[in-house]
């Protein structure tokens, strides 16, 4: 059976959704579509915690699904910019996985992991999938997957 691991960039798939599309991403839906595949061994995802209610039901929604959720708090600067970033923390936990599973499903549009992605296919023979909003989703990390699924209107809500 196809083993599965997959990581969701929290914040790009709320964010390039809304943009694109409008709508928020469906996340059971995605949950149904990929466990049909195969058993999602481990479901990680990585958001940053602003402690308001809609954020924390949701995050609720997400554990109930089977996610395990990632929180990194969220950083007002003194000049006005935000802080809150996962890209190594979701590199990390890649890296660590990859050689238990046959498949890493990414959710995220950040070119940044276009190199993870060509490392983990390379070094552990895993497929590599992302899924992403296609106007909004970097060439080199479409490049990177083994097979990219553009977030469309089936997987939102």
């Amino acid at each position: 059976m196809n083993r599965i691991a997959v990581f969701v960039d929290v914040q790009n798939i709320y964010y390039t959704t809304r943009q694109a599309y409008g709508q928020q991403f469906n996340y059971r839906k995605l949950w149904q579509k990929i466990s049909a595949e195969g058993e999602i061994i481990i479901a990680n995802a990585y958001a940053i915690h602003r402690g308001d209610d809609s954020q924390l039901k949701f995050q609720n929604a997400l554990k109930h699904i089977g996610f395990n959720i990632k929180l990194k708090p969220y950083i007002q600067r003194s000049d006005g910019s935000a802080k809150g970033d996962w890209d190594v923390g979701i590199a990390i936990d890649v890296m660590d996985t990859a050689p238990e599973v046959d498949t890493i499903i990414l959710l995220s549009g950040d070119g940044d992991f276009d190199l993870l992605l060509e490392r983990v296919k390379r070094k552990y023979g895993v497929k590599a999938q992302v899924y992403g909003v296609p106007a909004l989703t970097a060439n080199s990390l479409i490049s990177s997957a083994t097979e990219f699924f553009p977030i469309r209107e089936e997987l939102l809500l």
